[in-house]
C-alpha cells in the first residue's frame, strides 16, 4: 500500500481559507458562449444599467471582445455593487480580498461582504463569517462567524454547513464536537458542497479515530472531484491505487492523478511516477517514471526532492545522460505551462455571463485568497 503521501483531513487553517476562495465563485462559468457586444455594453454601462455593468466587467475579466484588464473588471463590478447588486458586491469584495484589479484591502472586502450579506445573499454571509474567523478587516469573532455560517446553511448554502462543521471539528470558538461536525459535513455534502464531501471522504478513509467505509469514501471523493476540487482528485486517485476493487475502470486512478498533477499537485506527480516505475495499473516505463518525478520536484521543491531523490538517481543511472536531458527539458517545458497550483478547476457552470472564471489558484503564503483564472489551464 502506498502510504508515504497520504492525504488527511486538512488543518483548520487550510480548510477555512479554502472556504473564502470557494464561495466567491459559485456562479462562475468557463467562457462566454458568444462574443460580447462591447460598444453596446459600454454605452449601457455608462448610462448606469447594472446588468450591462456586470457583463462589461466580465468581458474585461476574460478579455472577451476587449483587452483583458483586471482593473477595468474591478471598476465595473464596483459600479454595479454601488448600485445595489448583491452578487456584484460579493464579487468586488473578493477582488479586494485577493487583490484582483485593486490593491488588497481586507477592510474594503468586509465592507462589500457586509452589504451583500445584509441583502440576504447566503454565500456573502459565509465570506463575512470567514473574515470573522480570521479577524481580517474586523475584530476576530468565531461565535458570530458560526451564526453567519448557520444562517447561510439554513438557506441551502452547503459551504456554510461545511465550514460550520470545521468550527465544531477543531473547536474554534466553541467546544470541540466531532460528531456534530460530521453531521454538518453531511449536510454540506447533501447540498453539493465539494469541500464537505472531501472532508467526509477523508473521515471515512484516512482518519485514524473514525470508522472507515472505503466505498462511501470513494463515492464522496468522486462527488468532490467531479465538482473540480483538486485535493479530492488526488485523494481519490490514491484511494483507488491502494484499493483497486473500488475502481470503475482501470484508468480511473491514473486519470484522477493526472488531473490533479495538471492542477499543480506534486504529490500526484510522485504517485504517477511510482505507478510507472512499478507498472501498477499502467505499463512499467522508466522514462515516464523519471519524467513524473522530475515534474514533481519542479512543482514541490525541496519536500518533493527529498521524497524522490533516490528514485531520480537510480533512474538517471539506468537511462543515461542523453535520455535524462531530453526528459528534463520536457518536464521544464511542461512546468512552464502548468506552474500555477490550483484548488479548483471549473468545467461547467450555469451558463451565466456575470462572473466568469475557469479555475481558482491556491493562495500564496500569508494570504487567505487566491487568484481567479479566466482562461482554461491546459
Amino acid at each position: 500500500m502506498i502510504q508515504t503521501i497520504r492525504t488527511r483531513l486538512p488543518s483548520f487553517a487550510a480548510s477555512i481559507r479554502t472556504l473564502l476562495l470557494f464561495v466567491c465563485v459559485t456562479l462562475l462559468v468557463d467562457h462566454f458562449a458568444r462574443a460580447a457586444d462591447i460598444p453596446q455594453l459600454q454605452a449601457a454601462a455608462k448610462d448606469g444599467y447594472v446588468p450591462q455593468e456586470i457583463e462589461l466587467a466580465a468581458a474585461y475579466f476574460t478579455g472577451n471582445g476587449v483587452t483583458q484588464d483586471a482593473k477595468q473588471a474591478a471598476y465595473w463590478y464596483q459600479k454595479a455593487a454601488e448600485s445595489g447588486d448583491p452578487e456584484a458586491a460579493k464579487e468586488i469584495g473578493f477582488f479586494y480580498q485577493a487583490g484582483i484589479g485593486v490593491p488588497a484591502d481586507p477592510a474594503g472586502a468586509v465592507h462589500w461582504y457586509q452589504l451583500a450579506a445584509a441583502s440576504g445573499l447566503a454565500s456573502a454571509k459565509v465570506n463575512l463569517g470567514v473574515m470573522y474567523v480570521w479577524g481580517l478587516g474586523l475584530p476576530k469573532n468565531e461565535a458570530l462567524a458560526a451564526q453567519l455560517f448557520q444562517e447561510a446553511a439554513s438557506k441551502g448554502d452547503g459551504t456554510g454547513a461545511s465550514y460550520l462543521g470545521d468550527l465544531y471539528y477543531f473547536g474554534m470558538g466553541m467546544q470541540q464536537d466531532k460528531a456534530t461536525a460530521e453531521r454538518w459535513y453531511g449536510t454540506g455534502a447533501k447540498l453539493h458542497d465539494p469541500i464537505a464531501a472531501y472532508n467526509l471522504g477523508s473521515l471515512f478513509s484516512v482518519e485514524a479515530d473514525h470508522p472507515h467505509d472505503l466505498r462511501k469514501a470513494a463515492a464522496l471523493l468522486r462527488q468532490s472531484a467531479a465538482a473540480g476540487y483538486v485535493p479530492a482528485m488526488h485523494s481519490l486517485g490514491l484511494l483507488l491505487v491502494n484499493h483497486s476493487e473500488l475502481t470503475k475502470s482501470q484508468q480511473e486512478a491514473p486519470s484522477m492523478l493526472e488531473a490533479a498533477a495538471n492542477a499543480g499537485s506534486w504529490k500526484s506527480s510522485v504517485l504517477l511516477g511510482v505507478l510507472a516505475r512499478d507498472g501498477r495499473g499502467v505499463p512499467e516505463d522508466s522514462k515516464a517514471a523519471y519524467y513524473h518525478f522530475q515534474v514533481a520536484t519542479l512543482q514541490g521543491g525541496e519536500p518533493a526532492m527529498r521524497l524522490v531523490s533516490n528514485d531520480v538517481a537510480m533512474l538517471s543511472k539506468k537511462l543515461g545522460p542523453t535520455q535524462t536531458q531530453v526528459l528534463d527539458s520536457k518536464a521544464n517545458i511542461w512546468y512552464q505551462q502548468h506552474h500555477v497550483t490550483l484548488l479548483f478547476v471549473y468545467r461547467t457552470g450555469d451558463k451565466r455571463e456575470r462572473f466568469p472564471a475557469s479555475a481558482l489558484a491556491a493562495p500564496v503564503n500569508g494570504l487567505h485568497a487566491g487568484q481567479l483564472l479566466s482562461a482554461p489551464v491546459s
